[in-house]
């Protein structure tokens, strides 16, 4: 058996979302306040049971403004049949194996269900509608009377001023869980009631919360937040690793018996007791060297004792590093070790700790779920993706194989070492969108997304393995056409949309070959995406006879089977196929030698321009194409933009003629005419021998030289950056794409802030909205 999936309604800005486990490990991300954190607390809040972990501030926002239109409700009137106050809920659904079915009997909606999933919500809801609405309208008529009179012109409102002024007090009393059970059949295929059905709701003995406390039981690891703050009071994973393995050996392992021989025989006791402490401890080490420590040319964990002749079998062990072997061998108590091997350390006991308190729990819940938060905190690349590939095997009890009992974990983090190193399939994105003015959370299974995409998934696995790219964390993204993109593209923001530096951004080299593969899981993960590319100009060459062979100059690249001369895909603007016939027809090869964009009948070998964004084949129409043609509207609203070079006035020699280069390096000196042929700019590799007459000429240089071998793009961007940047002007398509994203972003920060009073108030007083 295993939590098949859960559905929170109502708490903060997880509004209504439904969030899918894998059965082992699943991995929750996405950007700073989208909700992660959010998804642990409510369920471990949930299954524990008790009013006390709810405040008001756990509503979502929309609720607040229904509770104070509630609380004018004249009761001495008709009140509606369907009228209820807001209430948090949580569906959880739990699959369950045929051998498993008598653990959920109390569950089952009837003794003719069929199937392997079965549901139980808890819900946080008003004791009673009318008397809550009542209570809080007797404690505001009383407010006035029982307040001392206020100054002239006091704007002061004696308590309750609302009913959620009334609620931040009163919710413990007001409020209680709930538990009804769940019939499959009246959900739909994403877990949502179908019509007006109403649960069965959970009643007599034993109650709602303790059966769903003897099928799971919930540990949660926070995140790390003061390893090395000497407070014991600061919470998190600051606690003084002795006495975290002290609070181990006592609760888990064999312990030593009184030995009053220690007493008279102090130092012979003390290496009996170490030599006791090493074998007890040697499973947990084995275990933790899976993890990657010690590693290469660490120092080893020692648990060694530390009597008081006082306390001799009181006192607590002491964890110490052993440097070096045998006589010569020195030890350091636990404080001289690094943060990173502290933090992984702590790790590996928190979670052997929770599994050995869960296997001897009595009447043991069969499912154990375990959340981790940012495990990445202090370890480097390599032993993050040591850890989250070896965590599994902690998890692995002895004597549990082919038992009903079994454990999931889920791990939120911000760290692509860990998200890209388990695939796809444990990824569960946490999306920020927005509905009206109420900002809310979407869940998506990318476990979904890689059944549906086998054509592009490994591709983009491999890539995002590759490259550690930050996609799920990011506000937008940026992909570029190459490494030149990469490096200037920094300078650029800087110098023509600054706001940017302060968002989230994630930028990807992908290549105007490949741009077009990652349109699937951009319009599956709702991200604001640039596109900056180049035009890539061919002049096109008649098929050769088959199996005829091109030279290396000659450039190869698919258009639609039916493309017609200018136009490569007929979509809508906002990039999708509606009726599928030109994915599904098989592309043919067409061929072209590099040209200038201003040839006559030139087009583009540009997968990204053909198959994605604007659809177009021929330069004459991509230059045609509007900001509307080279922009997709994505499903929750967000958009992607293309750019490409574009034509703009060049004025050279005293002619001034519209031109673009077919590349960043060639419209770059288009952009920069009289800069970079200066004899000072020589380590840009763009200065013309001779000259040139005009502005034809000048492009045809730059387009000659860059076509070169010799040629050193990287060596180009380097020696830009070597530059003045305020001596040379970014190329205008770059420029208008940078400028697009600003304002994109700026409105996607401005609707990401809080708008509730409410919200402002509680992170005011220390709280977390997500």
């Amino acid at each position: 058996m295993h939590l098949h999936s859960y559905r929170l309604r109502n708490f903060r800005r997880l509004k209504d979302a439904h969030i899918e486990l894998a059965d082992d490990i699943s991995i929750f991300v996405g950007s700073n306040n989208s909700g992660k954190t959010s998804a642990t607390q409510a369920i471990h809040s949930f299954v524990t049971g008790g009013r006390n972990p709810f405040s008001l501030y756990d509503f979502s926002s929309s609720c607040w403004k229904a509770f104070d239109e509630a609380g004018n409700i004249n009761l001495a009137g008709p009140i509606p049949d369907e009228f209820s106050l807001p209430s948090i809920d949580l569906d959880l659904w739990f699959e369950v194996a045929v051998p498993d079915l008598y653990l959920v009997i109390p569950l089952l909606p009837g003794t003719t269900w069929e199937g392997t999933k079965v549901g139980i919500r808890v819900s946080l809801t008003a004791r009673n509608d009318i008397n809550l609405i009542r209570n809080y309208q007797e404690a505001k008529a009383k407010g006035p009377k029982q307040a001392v009179e206020p100054p002239t012109n006091s704007q002061y409102v004696p308590w309750p001023r609302s009913m959620t002024d009334y609620l931040q007090r009163e919710l413990k009393s007001e409020y209680e869980l709930r538990y009804f059970i769940l019939d499959r059949t009246q959900f739909d295929e994403s877990f949502r009631d179908i019509g007006d059905y109403v649960p069965d709701e959970l009643r007599g003995d034993p109650g709602g919360g303790a059966i769903l406390k003897s099928l799971i039981h919930i540990d949660n690891l926070g995140a790390q937040r003061h390893l090395a703050d000497p407070n014991p009071e600061a919470g998190g994973r600051s606690e003084d690793l002795s006495k975290r393995l002290s609070r181990f050996y006592k609760r888990n392992l064999s312990q030593r018996q009184d030995d009053y021989t220690a007493l008279k025989a102090l130092f012979d006791s003390e290496q009996a007791l170490n030599i006791h402490l090493d074998g007890v401890f040697k499973p947990m080490l084995d275990r933790l060297a899976r993890l990657g420590y010690p590693g290469v040319n660490n120092p080893r964990l020692k648990i060694m004792s530390a009597l008081d002749p006082a306390h001799v079998m009181s006192q607590d062990a002491r964890v110490h590093y052993q440097i070096g072997d045998g006589d010569d061998a020195a030890t350091l108590p636990d404080s001289y070790n690094g943060l990173g091997f502290k933090n992984l350390i702590y790790m590996v006991v928190e979670i052997l700790d929770a599994q050995a308190k869960w296997a001897t729990m009595d009447n043991r819940p069969p499912l154990h779920l375990i959340f981790v938060e940012e495990p990445e905190a202090h370890l480097h690349a390599q032993l993050q993706q040591v850890f989250i590939r070896n965590v599994l095997e902690l998890l692995n009890i002895e004597g549990d194989d082919g038992s009903i009992f079994s454990s999931q974990m889920v791990i939120t983090t911000h760290s692509p070492h860990i998200v890209y190193e388990r695939g796809f399939k444990p990824i569960r994105y946490f999306r920020r969108k927005k509905v009206g003015k109420e900002q809310m959370t979407e869940v998506l299974n990318l476990s979904a997304f890689y059944e549906a995409q086998p054509d592009d998934r490994d591709f983009l696995e491999r890539y995002l393995k590759l490259t550690h790219c930050d996609l799920f964390f990011s506000d937008a993204a940026i992909l570029v056409e190459g490494n030149v993109e990469r490096l200037l593209l920094p300078v650029m923001i800087q110098k023509v949309a600054k706001s940017l530096r302060s968002a989230c951004l994630c930028i990807l080299e992908v290549g105007g070959a490949f741009g077009h593969r990652f349109k699937s899981l951009i319009e599956f993960l709702g991200l604001t995406t640039l596109i900056i590319t180049d035009i890539d100009s061919v002049a096109l060459v008649v098929p050769a006879a088959e199996g005829a062979v091109y030279d290396e100059e000659f450039e190869e690249f698919e258009v639609p089977a039916d493309a017609k001369e200018g136009v490569a895909v007929q979509a809508t603007n906002d990039g999708h196929d509606p009726a599928g016939e030109f994915a599904a027809q098989t592309p043919k090869m067409k061929y072209g030698k590099a040209c200038l964009p201003s040839e006559l009948g030139a087009a583009t070998s540009n997968q990204t321009l053909i198959k994605w964004l604007p659809g177009r084949l021929t330069v004459e129409h991509l230059h045609d194409a509007s900001e509307a043609d080279r922009t997709q509207v994505l499903e929750d609203g967000a958009r992607v933009l293309v750019v490409y070079q574009s034509k703009r006035d060049v004025a050279w020699n005293g002619s001034t003629v519209a031109l673009c280069g077919r590349t960043l390096e060639e419209d770059f000196g288009l952009e920069n005419a009289e800069w970079s042929q200066a004899a000072a700019r020589k380590q840009l590799g763009l200065i013309l021998k001779g000259g040139a007459a005009d502005p034809n000429a000048l492009a045809k240089g730059f387009h000659e030289k860059v076509s070169r071998k010799s040629f050193d793009k990287t060596k180009f961007a380097l020696a830009v950056l070597t530059e003045d940047e305020d001596a040379w002007l970014v190329p205008t398509y770059i420029s208008d794409g940078l400028v697009w994203l600003k304002n994109e972003v700026r409105i996607e920060l401005e609707t990401a802030l809080p708008d509730a009073p409410l919200m402002a108030e509680n992170i005011a007083a220390g709280g977390e909205h997500e």
